[in-house]
């Protein structure tokens, strides 16, 4: 019998629409959207808070609380904000900890957030189509500071590290980091995969592997999921389903100029994970894993 799978959906990301046309951005669109999402079976979002007269992302307290309350409001589903994706042209100067942090710590004091993006590393970003053209891509930031703050924050409010795995170099980071905070919930591991942007590994089977034995080396109770950049994550997901994993998708993830929607990506693979046996998992089925994770990783260190 496999454990319920996660599907989460990725509503819309740092693109803007001049690279995924289909992707919500007004607060009226991201929740049409995240209801849809819900309908089709999803039991997390997440999503990027967006400037209304601008078009560009802008991680602002007072444009996430109002989406995230609607959907609450309507739905029993974990739903989590971004940071600001440091180095990109919407967040180009150097932020401290504090500031990059600012909305999602206003998020949780206002109690609206049960799990946070704490990415452990930083990468390039850079489009294979950019490359070949010369248009330079960006670094995407996080140095150890920031992710020690989120890790701290993690701690003090109880709330899930998402840990965006890029480069297995992230994960053996970021395993090590979350050791040094005690006390702090057991990460989430979103492995990243693309075959649009030039970072880590292709969608292949082989790749989903070499995570996972590395994960099994530095994590071992901890959960996972298959996500990425640019990507189509089908061809992972039967493998994904019988070795215990979870899925992301959504237009975040979806290679550029995707033609289908969110709730068009959230059905197609939710029939994918039914039909390779799998059982969506409700948001509490989510909230219990999450806690066995945490009593297990609890006595595997106290055996340590």
């Amino acid at each position: 019998m496999h454990s319920p799978v996660w599907l989460e959906v990725a509503l819309n990301g740092p693109w803007s629409r001049t690279r995924q046309p289909l992707m919500p951005v007004l607060a009226d669109e991201i929740f049409d959207d995240a209801m849809r999402c819900v309908e089709a079976g999803a039991s997390i979002l997440h999503f990027h808070a967006y400037d209304a007269v601008s078009g560009r992302q802008r991680d602002d307290y007072d444009i996430y609380a109002p989406i995230i309350e609607r959907i609450r409001a309507e739905a029993d589903v974990i739903c989590y904000p971004t940071l600001p994706f440091a180095g990109s042209v919407d967040s180009p100067t150097p932020l401290t900890p504090a500031q990059r942090f600012a909305a999602v710590e206003k998020l949780l004091h206002a109690g609206l957030i049960e799990w946070a993006v704490v990415d452990p590393g930083s990468v390039n970003i850079s489009h294979y189509a950019d490359i070949a053209t010369g248009k330079e891509g960006f670094v995407y930031a996080n140095p150890e500071a920031h992710v020690r703050h989120g890790l701290s924050l993690a701690r003090t409010h109880r709330i899930t590290p998402s840990f965006a795995i890029y480069e297995p170099g992230f994960m053996r980071f970021g395993a090590a980091l979350w050791n040094a905070y005690p006390g702090a919930p057991v990460p989430i591991y979103r492995l990243m995969f693309s075959e649009h942007i030039a970072f880590g590994f292709p969608p292949t089977e082989w790749a989903l592997a070499a995570y996972l034995e590395l994960l099994g080396t530095t994590a071992p109770q901890a959960p996972w999921m298959v996500a990425g950049l640019g990507v189509e994550v089908d061809p992972l997901i039967d493998m994904t389903v019988r070795r215990g994993g979870h899925v992301r998708v959504g237009l975040e993830d979806a290679p550029m100029g995707c033609r289908l929607g969110n709730r068009e990506l959230t059905e197609a693979a939710a029939r994918r994970i039914v039909g390779a046996g799998g059982k969506l998992a409700s948001t509490s089925e989510v909230r219990t894993r999450l806690k066995n994770a945490a009593v297990a990783a609890a006595a595997a260190g106290a055996q340590a």
